[in-house]
């Protein structure tokens, strides 16, 4: 289990402490990320007009809207790899399939190589019999 750890970061130009079990880094891009959203809360117009409370609010709706939106996303990636790995395991099946098929055909394909193999030694076999038929035989029989 990683140790808590205790990181200073400025957020809106005042120092914190963040504590936590992440790393240094991932907490300075968590206050990098709240000082990020508040510069784009400031350049609204109405920003210079609103309360300290109102200010905080528009910032947390901003980190909940970008919160959902990454949640949505997430969510739908999820989906994607449920239905490619759904897609994956049939591709995997029909595979086992063809392989068991392709198998069969490869012993079929013995078996026939050895009958024809069978039926040229016959064939041999008859010819070699006809020609001592045919020597054997006497003129004008």
């Amino acid at each position: 289990m990683n140790k808590k750890n205790d990181t200073q970061v400025m957020i809106l130009n005042k120092p914190y402490t963040l504590s936590g079990f992440e790393s240094d880094e991932y907490l300075q891009r968590i206050a990098y990320l709240i000082n990020s959203m508040y510069e784009e809360v400031k350049k609204l117009d109405i920003y210079k007009s609103m309360d300290m409370e109102t200010k905080h609010v528009l910032l947390d709706i901003n980190l909940a809207d970008e919160y959902c939106k990454i949640k949505s996303r997430n969510d739908e990636l999820k989906a994607d790899i449920d239905r490619h790995s759904d897609e994956i395991g049939a591709l995997r099946r029909e595979i086992l399939e063809y392989k068991s098929k392709l198998d069969s055909a490869a012993k079929e394909s013995e078996l026939l190589k050895e009958k024809i193999v069978e039926e040229q030694k016959k064939i041999v076999k008859l010819e070699t019999e006809l020609a001592a038929e045919k020597k054997n035989r006497r003129p004008g029989q």
